[in-house]
């Protein structure tokens, strides 16, 4: 699943590979933003933790939970 975190005041934007679904993902934000938390945390593929104030999230773009093909395309 692909994560992209958009950064208030920044022109990047945090982007990485996780193996939550989408559900969890959405969920995460929705109940720090709810909850007022000031951080929330993510793990990717990798082991990486990411920990973002959850006031500087200007946008979360999640990917389609989809398997890589592997072969040839006829």
């Amino acid at each position: 699943m692909d994560v992209r975190i958009g950064i208030k005041d920044s022109g990047r934007e945090l982007a990485f590979e996780t193996n939550q679904s989408s559900a969890e993902i959405e969920q995460a934000i929705l109940g720090a933003l709810n909850a007022g938390d000031k951080i929330v945390t993510f793990a990717d593929n990798k082991g990486r933790k990411f920990v973002v104030p959850t006031a500087s999230i200007a946008y979360l773009e999640i990917g389609v939970e989809e398997a890589r093909r592997v072969g040839f395309i006829a």
